[in-house]
């Protein structure tokens, strides 16, 4: 099959409602050939061809990783590149797309997480080194999106390197999402030292939209902010 073809075969398959019919016809096809018409589909405008193409390249990136280990590491180095000011794109969905497939690949996550937390802190002088912040507040919105969701699966890896440390200053953000994540994640990491700013946001009623595997859910970041209040005092 052509890569125009599979391109537009994967794109059909990405508009489908149901994510877990999404992943079971992704994963029929080619490996890295899909991985590469993933790429395309995770800086679309469409949010469900986006976030279905971030589902779909941690599933298929974490067979690459099972079949063929280095081909994995590309496709990460891939996505990291794209975030660096020399690659000259902006690096849209990489943040995400990294943090699932690591989600899904422990091997990955051990050797990737680090780079992930790393545009969390202050720029350093080299790319491995904290740090690489992201100033963007919509790429910030997909690293913290990232970072929350691999609380669910490596959350002691996260720990282990300290996230704990760099989630309290995207509380004051102008941006909505960027807040609630950031609420979230001190609830998910039990930072204590911030209760008093997670009450206060309890009455911030801004709207935002979560994706969680396949669902958009409508919440507000006060309502974000009460959940992670719930879980600091569990």
């Amino acid at each position: 099959m052509g890569t125009r073809r599979l391109k537009k075969q994967v794109f059909a398959i990405l508009q489908q409602p149901d994510l877990g019919q999404v992943l079971a016809e992704l994963r029929r096809l080619p490996v890295k050939e899909t991985v590469n018409a993933l790429f395309s589909a995770i800086c679309q405008v469409d949010d469900r061809l986006r976030w279905h193409g971030i589902s779909g390249m941690g599933v298929m990136v974490a067979r690459l990783a099972d079949e063929e280990m280095e081909e994995a590491r590309i496709m990460m180095r891939r996505l990291l590149w794209s975030l660096n000011d020399e690659s000259g794109g902006i690096g849209w969905g990489a943040p995400e797309s990294m943090a699932e497939i690591m989600h899904r690949h422990a091997g990955l996550a051990g050797e990737y997480i680090h780079m992930l937390i790393s545009y969390t802190r202050p720029d350093g002088p080299e790319l491995e080194q904290d740090g690489n912040f992201l100033e963007h507040e919509t790429l910030q919105q997909g690293l913290l999106w990232g970072l929350d969701r691999l609380c669910d699966a490596r959350k002691a890896l996260l720990l282990e390197k300290g996230l704990q440390a760099d989630i309290p200053p995207y509380l004051s953000s102008a941006d909505a999402v960027v807040r609630g994540l950031a609420a979230r994640l001190c609830g998910k990491l039990a930072i204590n030292t911030v209760g008093e700013r997670i009450l206060a946001l309890t009455e911030d009623s801004a709207p935002l939209s979560l994706y969680k595997e396949g669902r958009f859910l409508a919440l507000t970041v006060g309502e974000m902010a009460a959940l992670a209040l719930k879980e600091l005092k569990s």
